[in-house]
């Protein structure tokens, strides 16, 4: 009601005796009928806040959730242990969908600039768009390819929420995931970590010493994911970080200096 009026709760309270008009209630019953079919709100508003922040959708990204804000806090709390304080990090996100994790961490981070990357470049106009509408444009970029395949340079912080759904189990998820989030974003092959084996070398081999890689991981999934980590080198110096719900959410590791 609230966006087919271009009000908010106190707005709707306030015209609270006011008709629709025929455009209004033709425009609502569509959105309801969406909502009925279990289109989530965010695919039908065509937006999302994470971090406070409005970041727009398509039917190539995911809509963002709570949970990841989970990885925003750890990934803050990383940077931290890199040395000199007059430094410029460089951020990579891999898999970046609407940009959200990058853009988060590029508004808390000022002086810090980043990349994206997706394998799909629908999902990149999204993220590039929403870069600009919030005025990060001059500090973020962003790249196609599979995971961090097309990234040469070295980075202080690779940040990633990968698909890590087990594949038998896409058929449980509830409608509103099941039915309109992307596959690709979602499946995690076999035991959810296809991803992780893929991208821990890579974020190894892109860290520059002192670097962080902080990933979001699946309900049982953060003891896989710092074995995971511990075998390509990286140091697991902070427990996983829960969400919510108590589930352990984040997964850090740092590069030693040589």
């Amino acid at each position: 009601m609230g966006a087919v009026l271009g009000l908010d709760l106190t707005g709707m309270i306030t015209a609270a005796g006011r008709l629709l008009t025929s455009d209004e209630s033709m425009r609502l019953d569509d959105f309801a009928r969406r909502r009925c079919a279990g289109e989530p709100v965010a695919r039908i508003l065509g937006c999302k806040e994470f971090w406070g922040l409005p970041l727009q959708l398509s039917a190539a990204t995911l809509v963002p959730r709570p949970d990841t804000e989970t990885v925003v806090e750890l990934a803050l709390e990383m940077p931290r242990a890199v040395t000199r304080s007059d430094h410029r990090y460089r951020i990579a996100d891999i898999g970046t969908g609407s940009g959200a994790i990058l853009l988060a961490l590029l508004s808390e981070l000022p002086d810090h600039y980043g990349i994206g990357t997706d394998i799909s470049e629908a999902a990149l106009r999204i993220a590039s768009a929403n870069a600009a509408n919030l005025g990060l444009a001059d500090r973020a970029g962003f790249v196609a390819c599979y995971y961090a395949a097309a990234l040469t340079d070295t980075f202080d912080l690779i940040v990633s929420n990968p698909p890590y759904i087990r594949s038998a189990e896409i058929a449980t998820l509830a409608t509103e995931v099941r039915d309109y989030d992307p596959i690709g974003a979602l499946d995690g092959g076999k035991d959810g970590l296809d991803a992780y084996r893929a991208i821990i070398p890579q974020a190894a081999g892109l860290l520059a010493p002192g670097g962080a890689v902080v990933m979001e991981v699946g309900y049982g999934q953060s003891e896989h994911v710092e074995d995971l980590m511990a075998w390509a080198g990286l140091r697991l110096e902070k427990p996983p970080k829960p969400d919510m719900a108590g589930i352990r959410r984040a997964v850090a590791g740092r590069k030693l200096p040589p």
